[in-house]
């Protein structure tokens, strides 16, 4: 007996996260929910009118009361997965809500995967590629630029902007085709630098999207923001201000801080990974010498480096620091017991971690050096993530080799159009135009079951 293919089953699974609530959500969906519905409340929700809450019980097999509460049906295409979907919003425990979902389930559903009803929607034409990754994007979302960035690709932005892409490599291979189709014909001078002006701009396109790469990172997985510098300067009352709490422990003995300490913290929506860090010095002991050793790691690995100083004594000899592409910023602190002139011309954000003073000059600062600012952030609310950048990277060779082809289109223009398919089809990867089989299963498998 062969399978029955996945897309015509009817999958079913609890879309509320694990534990005990006022509210649970169990979700159906597929060519059978409608009938799984009238099976398993012994009514005809089949004919109720779609997208209206109505009450009901669900029953076990043998007509006892399961749980009460609101069903609504929503009929293909006018719902989220494009297929018939039914939704049962009943009471939060967790022993109820298996025992609706085994119902469900018994009634002829089968358990949804990772991510099914979102691929489903993929797959049934109702979102896009990228669209389906801002749902994930959204429900992971802990600050406020994060969630800013995922309603935009939720909203299909990122997708319209590749797409818009796609579309003027597809019309300039078109041209290019046209002209391998008719060698015979005449080739105006002028053409051939037309369709490079083409690739030129859709280059200018994909180097901005590109740009937002780091963003992206960023706001996923938070800017590592490695606190450093020179014993008893204050960099653990820095990570404890920067936290609202006391994590680190504080003390006027210098080495206090043996091993990395590691919190995430919201500043103006940008999460930042903040490591405190034993103090750079000549260690004391093998414990300490260790502890230094991994200062030395997490600097290395750092987006953002916070160097801080004590404002109130000398200004002593720079910090050699490994070799590293991060942002830097000198923090002097301790302001609140006066500046050493040796400190009077140091470009610094001053502050003391006593007082308070100077953290709004902090933040902002930090902003800016992650490119977050007003001025470079603006209203685009783009964030690409790992798999677009590769797209668009391997997109972008591709038209840059076309591009060098197209000085002479005459003689290259069969090779040049093997380069911009090759970028068409990068392009294609991102809202998922192309076969992206195996591709589905990688990014559906990080959604939470339900979704």
């Amino acid at each position: 007996m062969q399978p029955i293919p996945r897309n015509l089953t009817t999958i079913a699974a609890v879309a509320t996260p694990p534990g005990v609530g006022a509210v649970s959500l169990v979700r159906v969906s597929g060519p059978a929910a409608l009938t799984i519905a009238d099976l398993a409340t012994g009514r005809r929700m089949s004919l109720m009118t779609p997208r209206t809450a109505c009450r009901c019980r669900i029953l076990d097999a043998a007509g006892k009361v399961l749980d009460d509460g609101l069903m609504t049906v929503f009929r293909t295409p006018n719902s989220f997965t494009g297929e018939d979907c039914v939704e049962f919003s009943g009471h939060g425990g967790m022993l109820v809500t298996r025992e609706v979902l085994a119902r469900l389930l018994a009634c002829g559903a089968v358990p949804a995967g990772p991510g099914e009803f979102t691929q489903r929607a993929f797959l049934n034409g109702k979102l896009d590629l990228t669209q389906a990754e801002g749902v994930m994007d959204l429900i992971a979302a802990q600050t406020r630029l994060a969630l800013r960035a995922a309603r935009s690709q939720l909203d299909g932005t990122l997708g319209r902007r590749t797409t818009a892409a796609r579309d003027q490599v597809l019309e300039t291979l078109a041209h290019l085709e046209a002209w391998i189709d008719f060698p015979d014909e005449d080739i105006h001078p002028q053409t051939g630098e037309a369709l490079r002006s083409n690739v030129r701009q859709i280059l200018a396109t994909l180097e901005a999207l590109l740009a937002t790469a780091a963003q992206g990172r960023v706001l996923r997985d938070g800017a590592r923001t490695v606190i450093y510098g020179t014993p008893n300067v204050g960099k653990s009352s820095l990570l404890n201000r920067l936290l609202g709490f006391e994590r680190a422990i504080v003390s006027e003995h210098p080495g206090t801080t043996r091993d990395t300490l590691e919190e995430i913290v919201n500043l103006h929506g940008i999460p930042l990974r903040l490591v405190d860090t034993a103090g750079v010095r000549q260690a004391g002991d093998s414990i300490e010498a260790a502890g230094i050793q991994r200062t030395v790691r997490q600097l290395e690995a750092a987006d953002l480096l916070l160097e801080v100083a004590d404002a109130s004594q000398p200004r002593p000899p720079a910090i050699a620091l490994p070799a590293t592409l991060a942002q830097r910023l000198l923090i002097l602190n301790k302001t609140d017991l006066g500046e050493h002139p040796s400190w009077h011309d140091a470009e610094a954000i001053r502050l003391s971690c006593a007082s308070g003073a100077g953290f709004a000059d902090l933040a902002m600062a930090i902003r800016d050096s992650l490119h977050f600012s007003d001025a470079e952030w603006g209203d685009h609310a783009i964030a690409i993530n790992t798999r677009h950048q590769a797209s668009l990277e391997s997109a972008r060779r591709a038209l840059l080799a076309a591009l060098a082809l197209l000085a002479d289109p005459a003689r290259n223009a069969e090779l040049a159009a093997i380069d911009l398919r090759e970028a068409l089809d990068a392009l294609g990867e991102i809202p998922g135009r192309v076969d992206t089989e195996d591709l589905l299963g990688v990014i559906f498998s990080r959604f939470c079951i339900g979704k």
